[in-house]
């Protein structure tokens, strides 16, 4: 397997000038982290200090160029690109919560939709920027009648924040098949690992329950099928991707899902939580979750065959990485 492993012996991060928006996220700190134990050149796109964040945690944020600002910008986005001479953007910052799409669609429309436009008509002016990975989702497929999703369904959101996927996704493509801008595209399941605070998510959320002794609330009815996928997974993937693509120019534009491609229930996942940590607590099922997709998971069959990928860590590896990481930062 070529993993995080296969890209630390080949040097090609190495002074490498990279990008990152979103780099205070959950996945963004991890990729920032990798990104400088491979010896690339970090410029981060700061909108808001979140000092719990493994990016402010872990000291990174003192170990790269710091940009305070956000997307609304062209004229900062510029500015980076120039300034700093970036050869690889990678683009996760947006808003990433069903629930708070729900409830302000139009501040999630401006952050995933305009954002996403403003930095590609950038890097579509910028000479030096080589390759552009652009952090889509499953939830730009929408509802889907055949699972798993595959790489050439239709884009078909729905409610706010699915929409707001599709959208940014379709607009990537048209930047790569129009203007030749040299980007590829990740749809990743539901992140989680060490580091994510939003804890209305079910896995950080839990296992804070858990440490608290207090009885873990799902907000579903239980049921819901999703596809989880450790962070440190999804950091390496990018990275993997975004060598691919500078090269092979015939990525330009391609969109890859990564995927433990299995199935597993939001009470199943709790359930294996709860067991891991030997806990007996019963968790609260309130079934108030609306305007989200019932069964999703991917088809990972893209990635295995045309970049040679496939995952580093099993989902029980993952959650005892993740529980550890809880256990250690909830002293």
């Amino acid at each position: 397997m070529e993993g995080l492993a296969g890209l630390m012996k080949n040097g090609f991060w190495r002074d490498r000038a990279v990008f990152i928006t979103g780099a205070t996220g959950l996945v963004g700190g991890w990729l920032t982290k990798h990104l400088l134990e491979e010896g690339a050149s970090v410029t981060a796109l700061v909108r808001d200090w979140v000092p719990a964040s493994e990016f402010v945690h872990q000291g990174l944020a003192d170990r790269v160029n710091v940009v305070r600002g956000g997307l609304s910008s062209p004229y900062l986005l510029e500015r980076v690109l120039g300034e700093y001479e970036i050869e690889v953007v990678f683009h996760l910052a947006a808003q990433t919560i069903v629930g708070i799409a729900n409830r302000n669609p139009l501040s999630t429309f401006e952050s995933n939709i305009r954002g996403t436009w403003n930095l590609l008509e950038v890097c579509r002016r910028s000479p030096l920027v080589k390759s552009v990975i652009l952090a889509s989702s499953d939830k730009a497929y929408g509802d889907q009648k055949v699972l798993p999703y595959k790489e050439d369904m239709p884009l078909q959101g729905k409610h706010p924040y699915d929409v707001s996927k599709s959208c940014a996704d379709l607009i990537a493509q048209s930047y790569a098949h129009t203007f030749g801008v040299p980007l590829a595209i990740t749809r990743c399941g539901n992140f989680y690992g060490g580091g994510d605070l939003n804890w209305n998510r079910v896995v950080p959320g839990t296992i804070r329950s858990v440490i608290r002794g207090e009885r873990p609330i799902i907000r579903s009815d239980g049921k819901f099928v999703r596809d989880y996928f450790y962070v440190e997974d999804g950091a390496a993937a990018y990275m993997l991707l975004a060598e691919r693509l500078r090269q092979n120019s015939k990525l330009c534009g391609a969109a890859y899902n990564f995927s433990n491609e299995a199935q597993i229930s939001v009470l199943e996942l709790v359930n294996a939580i709860l067991g891991k940590m030997g806990s007996k607590l019963k968790p609260e099922i309130q079934n108030q979750a609306s305007n989200e997709i019932r069964h999703q998971f991917l088809s990972a069959e893209r990635a295995r065959t045309e970049l040679n990928w496939k995952p580093m860590f099993t989902l029980d590896e993952g959650l005892e990485k993740t529980i550890a990481w809880y256990r250690e930062a909830l002293k």
